[in-house]
């Protein structure tokens, strides 16, 4: 008969506990589960579908052409000045891919590591944004109509929600470095719901003004992200 004391016995114990359960099979990793774990794809895709959406902007400026083979001058000046709405939403919509660009790129700079699921939330917000070319195309030819406003209000609304998922997730998932971790859900939250609760008031002033005042709004909105003045409360962010 073997006799241990108090203290050899606990230690005993626990040793054939931790043996135990390191014995316990853990579950099978699947491919799932390696898979989206490399930011730098995620990036270079980004980068690819903002490069392309920015070049596809211009098409929609010439989907008119001048009738006849030989236009004099004044019909081609009063082509050019018919293309004016068409080149203020080609220019308000370069905005809004350069201003999603960026805060997805802050997004992203800001990671440790990523996941299957933050890249397939990014993968959301990059359909998105191959949407705008369409958007732009529809309200530079019926800018004066609610409803394509609406619709490119709306491509615009999908944009912030699809970025807010992404860092919603992100933080909750611990994707994030820690030393960034704070700034990055304080500072991005704040600029996404505040851009996003002004862009929705810009389209709603579409019910009772005509639409080239929220449109001029919209402008005016992504200049201050543009140019970034040190405007109380929206510089905070």
């Amino acid at each position: 008969m073997t006799f241990c004391g108090v203290g050899n016995c606990q230690t005993t114990v626990r040793g054939i506990i931790v043996t135990g359960v390191s014995r316990i099979p853990s579950p099978p990793r699947r491919l799932a589960d390696l898979s989206g774990t490399s930011p730098d794809r995620l990036s270079g895709i980004s980068d690819g579908i903002f490069s392309v959406g920015m070049t596809l902007l211009v098409l929609g400026l010439f989907t008119t052409t001048l009738a006849g083979g030989h236009p004099t001058e004044s019909q081609l000046a009063d082509f050019l000045r018919g293309l004016a709405p068409k080149v203020l939403v080609y220019t308000m919509s370069f905005m809004t891919l350069g201003i999603f660009w960026l805060g997805q790129g802050t997004q992203l700079g800001h990671l440790a590591r990523s996941n299957r699921n933050f890249v397939w939330i990014h993968l959301v917000f990059l359909f998105f944004v191959t949407m705008v070319p369409f958007s732009t195309l529809l309200l530079g030819s019926y800018y004066w109509l609610k409803v394509a406003l609406v619709e490119y209000w709306l491509n615009i609304l999908l944009l912030g929600a699809a970025l807010f998922a992404g860092l919603e997730y992100g933080l909750r998932a611990g994707l994030f470095r820690e030393e960034s971790r704070h700034d990055i859900a304080y500072l991005m939250r704040g600029r996404i719901l505040i851009a996003q609760s002004l862009y929705g008031a810009a389209a709603l002033l579409s019910v009772i003004f005509p639409t080239w005042v929220s449109i001029a709004l919209i402008v005016l909105i992504q200049l201050n992200y543009v140019l970034a003045p040190r405007i109380p409360i929206l510089n905070r962010f």
